[in-house]
């Protein structure tokens, strides 16, 4: 149960949405359109992008709903572990994990971000409407993860109940 009074039982930040439909109906559509409108990045990559921020800042809810996701989008069960295990031997771009890294350092600080590292992007073939697209998702999950573990929602315990879950966002996506 969160840290307040939501009246009622959906799990992550589903409670949060619940609790306060105004703003969850925007947080949704937020979502929805980093990560699934428009962009050169896929829904896939952008996933990875929102796990991977969420692992690095330790949000257990939001890091497996979108591994999950990630996962069923690549319908690859062990893409996200593996990508956090070792990036060079999971399969994904060298574009793609240059963005990771980015996204690793947003989740520290915007102000970690820095030159060279945009240069390092650009140099493994990401546009620049690729890293901006890669550092805004970053720094909303940044957001999301905040407000999920700032409130303490519900958080299922066992990953095994993140795979429904990531097949819906995979397929239905973010708004209800």
């Amino acid at each position: 149960m969160a840290y307040i009074d939501t009246n009622n039982d959906e799990p992550g930040i589903r409670e949060l949405f619940t609790f306060r439909p105004e703003t969850g109906a925007a947080m949704s559509q937020l979502a929805q359109t980093l990560l699934r409108g428009p962009s050169s990045l896929t829904p896939l990559e952008r996933e990875l992008i929102a796990a991977v921020t969420s692992h690095e800042n330790d949000c257990f809810f939001c890091h497996n709903s979108h591994a999950a996701a990630a996962n069923a989008l690549a319908k690859d069960g062990e893409l996200v572990a593996r990508v956090l295990k070792d990036p060079d031997a999971a399969g994904v771009s060298k574009k793609v994990q240059s963005l990771l890294v980015i996204a690793r350092h947003v989740a520290k600080s915007g102000k970690e971000v820095t030159p060279a590292l945009i240069d390092n992007a650009r140099a493994a073939g990401a546009s620049d409407q690729e890293i901006h697209d890669g550092v805004l998702v970053a720094a909303a999950f940044c957001m999301f993860n905040r407000y999920v573990d700032g409130l303490g929602a519900r958080t299922p315990q066992n990953p095994a109940d993140y795979v429904p879950m990531g097949e819906m966002l995979a397929t239905v996506g973010y708004v209800r």
